[in-house]
């Protein structure tokens, strides 16, 4: 098929029609995951099929120790697959003659260390090799016999350190090397016109070999280790690759970030997955493997957010170290056209004063953040706000944040940003009805989480209460928060009948008010009431320190869940 993404939905139709027909079955697997399995009389009915003709040798998890007896290997055999045993040595003993029809053969997952020289010499046919996750340290020379391979797999060979001249295998199309420890890229490479999948995300690579990609005009998948602080690419050796569908890799710096976008628009070519990484800081892992399209921008000198967005639509951002940047969208800035960001980090940025300054929003017609669920904000010291107008925090009695801004977004974390004193406003939470998830740490100036402005109190009476709509907030997570004196004004009651859990750990010593809830139906007793499923989680100490203002009683009407004291 001309794409992968043509592959891949070919595939995936035919596992669709295979489980409608009760051939394949769904499971979920032991990382929570969605999976498939074959059912064990399908199973057993396929072997029995595939023991006469086209014949099939399946002895996949059985513990073998050593390679099946030559008997076994007949000449009409076509595939094998001894995946999942314990052979860590090949002996020449037991090397099979006569294999002249083998195209695949499987042994992933064997502690196999050593393959011999005459191992291949009887597989002219063989199409697709996996190797994954065994320990062998290089491969016989005798790999670059197999003239018909398509195939070779080395994922996670982390003894291996190197290859012998791949030129040969003129019908290779995809070689997987990933975290394996070579140091450069195997000799002939170059030469391999077909290849379509490449994967080098090895860390101890030194160098891509000047005018190496270009050449491989077919690629579709290729890509680099992020963290490989010495494998940095430019624009003008990726601009050949027209059909490049899934990339992954580093620029030193934003202007050939810029180069390759660019590319990318005149071409009108979009990438369906890529994990980009520009400038020198080397990011934590990607915590959220469902999304396809990442970008992180660190430790970029003079950088005040201008980058060309599209057509690459980002899905996930992470932001670090680059301290001119004074907030994410803003006149000077285009993730305003990020529409699609669903996932934003920024952490370490000492200038950064806002997410979103809205001197020229309230006039567009973007609307930043409307796709986001996850914000994260750490090590920011002057970080003051979400949003901002020039003049500085927006009043109460305007409402500044387009109505989609944050409109998705279900989990805020908040740490070390010491100018932060209230979290969320009363006049942004219209934007926050789908918020679940608040975890705030180490916010030495933070006075409240839920806030009412001086003039919002004065116009409805000092008497009124104000009401602070989170319909869907879950958990409450708070921590170093030395200043913290309440979770909402004094006159505000949370209307949270989803919330299922405020915890307090630790120095969050002046915090000693739990606000009133007020139920979203009935005409109860609006203080005597609590959401049903909440939980207090925090010390004994704190939580007996609790002042309940005129309702003594209202402790009853809460569960408390306490760990050890701090």
């Amino acid at each position: 098929m001309d794409t992968r993404q043509e592959m891949e939905d070919k595939g995936l139709t035919i596992l669709k029609r295979l489980e409608d027909n009760c051939l394949l079955e769904n499971i979920t697997t032991q990382f929570g995951l969605h999976g498939i399995k074959m059912h064990d009389a399908v199973r057993e009915m396929a072997l029995s099929i595939t023991r006469m003709n086209p014949r099939y040798m399946i002895q996949a998890g059985l513990q073998l120790e050593e390679l099946p007896e030559k008997e076994q290997w007949s000449p009409d055999i076509e595939k094998v697959s001894l995946m999942y045993n314990s052979i860590s040595e090949i002996s020449i003993d037991v090397l099979p003659t006569k294999c002249q029809l083998l195209t695949t053969l499987l042994l992933q997952n064997n502690p196999i260390k050593k393959i011999p020289y005459s191992f291949f010499t009887n597989m002219p046919c063989l199409s697709v090799l996996n190797l994954s996750f065994t320990k062998i340290e290089s491969l016989p020379n005798s790999i670059s016999e197999l003239k018909n391979l398509t195939t070779l797999l080395l994922h996670s060979c982390r003894e291996l350190r190197d290859l012998p001249c791949l030129s040969r295998l003129q019908e290779l199309k995809e070689l997987d090397l990933r975290w394996t420890e070579i140091e450069e890229v195997p000799e002939g490479i170059d030469m391999l016109i077909k290849l379509r999948y490449l994967d080098l995300e090895v860390f101890t690579l030194k160098e891509i070999p000047a005018g190496l990609l270009p050449k491989l005009v077919h690629l579709q998948h290729l890509s680099f280790a992020g963290n490989n602080e010495k494998i940095s690419l430019k624009a003008e050796e990726l601009e050949p690759l027209k059909k490049l569908e899934l990339f992954t890799g580093c620029f030193e710096d934003i202007s050939e970030f810029t180069k390759f976008i660019s590319s990318m628009q005149q071409s009108k070519k979009s990438l369906i997955k890529y994990h980009l990484r520009v400038g020198s800081y080397l990011i934590p892992a990607w915590r959220t493997p469902e999304i396809d399209k990442k970008v992180a921008i660190g430790g970029i000198d003079n950088w005040e957010g201008e980058l060309i967005m599209h057509p690459i639509e980002i899905q996930e951002l992470h932001i670090t170290e680059c301290d001119y940047l004074r907030s994410l969208v803003d006149d000077n800035s285009s993730f305003k056209n990020a529409i699609d960001l669903r996932v934003c980090r920024i952490w370490g940025c000492t200038g950064i004063e806002c997410v979103v300054s809205l001197s020229s929003c309230s006039s567009s017609s973007a609307h930043p953040f409307q796709s986001l669920e996850v914000l994260d904000l750490q090590f920011l010291p002057m970080l003051s706000a979400f949003i901002m107008k020039d003049e500085g925090i927006g009043s109460a009695t305007t409402s500044l944040a387009p109505s989609a801004t944050f409109s998705h977004l279900k989990e805020i974390t908040i740490y070390s940003c010491s100018s932060m004193k209230t979290l969320l406003p009363h006049w942004l939470l219209a934007n926050l009805q789908n918020l679940e998830e608040i975890h705030v740490g180490a916010c030495s100036q933070l006075v409240e989480i839920l806030g009412a402005a001086t003039s919002e109190v004065e116009e409805k009476g000092s008497d009124t209460l104000i009401k602070f709509h989170l319909p869907k907030l879950r958990e409450l997570r708070l921590s170093k928060l030395p200043n913290l004196k309440s979770i909402c004004s004094k006159s505000g009651v949370m209307v949270c009948d989803s919330l299922q859990l405020i915890q307090v750990v630790v120095e969050c010593d002046k915090l000693k008010r739990i606000p009133p809830f007020v139920p979203l139906v009935g005409t109860g007793q609006p203080f005597a009431y609590a959401p049903p499923s909440l939980t207090i989680r925090s010390s004994t100490e704190w939580w007996e320190w609790l002042e309940w203002d005129d309702h003594p009683n209202f402790k009853n009407v809460l569960r408390f869940n306490p760990f050890g004291n701090f």
